[in-house]
């Protein structure tokens, strides 16, 4: 109970798996989530729990303020007040604007940006009562400067670099740390579309020469909330210096 406290939606796999892991390796108290994968989700709890780092598993849809309630509860309950609020719940969708549906447009928009405020309102409060706490945001290049055939995703990440800015404004004199992380390429399940012929494109185009590893967002994710307080408010591009 002495271990601090971190929260990160969207972690059955991908990025968000290995952030958990980190923490978890690290001896942090770790609360993983997802809405579907629950098979994944539970495999991640057990290898956190190999690491002997204490795990809630919670399946659920947080972009239902209802439901980010409840975990918040059941998280609160077991290890008390979140120190480190990881939002990294998200969707894409890839395809032309004019065949996207209202229903495919909320999707996105709900998964993507509405669970990063309904997560934000819940731990906040605590974090200002302490004068203290860490938000990563992760976000995309593609919120910096938009994707063809991805204009749902694009606008979502762009709203939360946005958010991510204007909410650090607000908590900086709490003491309270809100940065995002502007994903390139990462090589994980939402890239898998990808033929080998557009993958080897892709490649050509980032001076890294490489797709990104999640092992590699976690690294930099555990830098900003254990470093510098005075870094703030900062939408950071790891992307091989592709964009």
């Amino acid at each position: 109970m002495n271990n601090k406290t971190v929260l990160i939606t969207g972690s059955s796999r991908g990025i968000g798996k290995e952030i958990a892991l980190k923490y978890a390796r690290e001896r942090y108290n770790v609360i993983i989530n997802c809405i579907h994968r629950e098979t994944d989700l539970y495999q991640v709890r057990d290898e956190i729990l190999s690491y002997g780092a204490a795990c809630l598993a919670f399946v659920g849809d947080i972009s239902n303020y209802s439901t980010a309630e409840k975990l918040l509860h059941t998280a609160t309950t077991q290890f008390g007040d979140i120190d480190v609020l990881i939002n990294n719940a998200g969707v894409s969708y890839v395809g032309l604007f004019s065949d996207m549906t209202p229903y495919d447009w909320n999707h996105v928009i709900t998964t993507n940006l509405t669970s990063v405020f309904n997560c934000c309102r819940l731990v906040v409060p605590s974090m200002v009562a302490k004068h203290s706490g860490k938000i990563v945001n992760i976000s995309s290049v593609w919120g910096n400067v938009g994707a063809s055939c991805e204009v749902a995703y694009s606008a979502s990440k762009g709203a939360v670099n946005s958010f991510t800015k204007a909410l650090a404004k607000e908590l900086a004199p709490s003491n309270i740390q809100v940065n995002a992380i502007a994903c390139g390429a990462i090589d994980t399940e939402m890239n898998q579309f990808l033929s080998t012929e557009e993958r080897d494109s892709i490649i050509q185009e980032i001076p890294a020469n490489r797709f990104g590893k999640a092992v590699e967002v976690a690294d930099l994710v555990f830098q900003l909330t254990k470093g510098n307080e005075y870094l703030n408010g900062q939408v950071i591009q790891l992307d091989g210096a592709w964009i």
